[in-house]
């Protein structure tokens, strides 16, 4: 998939701890409707064939919607499924060995939360980065937070789109005003909400007010 920048806007990461009934496909759906412009599937419980299964779903999905979507970790699951890429932590697969199994033209994201993690990451035909957590996260409980000077740093040393993930929300985005980055990556302020699609929405606007600010 071909990629541009506004798909870097909001990108949703998902979260199974708030299904509360519901499916994750239609909460995702109700993302992609009220905004998001990037789905990541985020999985670390489920069984492989429970994990396939969810990945094509949602790969329909996003397809419907023309959206582009990755897997978190695993290279196997997102060749299998069909997915768009995948999305690589510093302690997964290679970005190497992933692009020689995915092939030149899936999206593969890396996380880098130094400056030469990121130059790294380029280096080895990372599509984009991944760089937080920005601010304190529930999701993350043992991270230290990324300061905004090392996330501007992060920015300028790459030529690939740079995302802020962690503890974003609403009230905090135009925090990162001026710092480089195409977009935020986004898990409970989304998918934590009474109104996914009103969640996604408000973000979305917020998050172009602070890209055009």
């Amino acid at each position: 998939m071909k990629l541009s920048k506004e798909n870097f806007i909001l990108y949703a990461i998902t979260d199974r701890s708030w299904l509360n009934g519901r499916t994750l496909e239609n909460q995702i759906e109700d993302a992609i409707i009220g905004g998001a412009t990037f789905i990541q599937l985020r999985e670390k419980n489920l069984k492989y064939d429970d994990f396939l299964d969810e990945a094509i779903k949602v790969r329909k999905i996003c397809n419907r919607y023309k959206i582009p979507f990755v897997i978190d970790d695993n290279v196997e699951i997102a060749l299998k499924s069909g997915a768009d890429g995948v999305h690589l932590g510093q302690n997964d697969m290679s970005i190497q060995e992933a692009r020689n199994i995915l092939g030149e033209n899936k999206i593969i994201g890396a996380t880098a939360r130094t400056v030469q993690q990121a130059i790294n990451a380029e280096k080895e035909s990372a599509n984009y980065i991944g760089s937080g957590a920005v601010f304190n996260t529930c999701t993350k409980t043992d991270t230290i937070p990324l300061s905004y000077e090392n996330l501007c740093k992060i920015c300028n040393s790459v030529s690939i789109p740079v995302i802020a993930i962690g503890g974003i929300n609403s009230d905090n985005i135009c925090l990162l005003k001026s710092s480089g980055i195409s977009g935020i990556a986004v898990i409970s302020a989304i998918f934590n909400s009474d109104n996914i699609k009103e969640s996604a929405h408000s973000l979305k606007k917020i998050t172009l007010e602070m890209l055009e600010g």
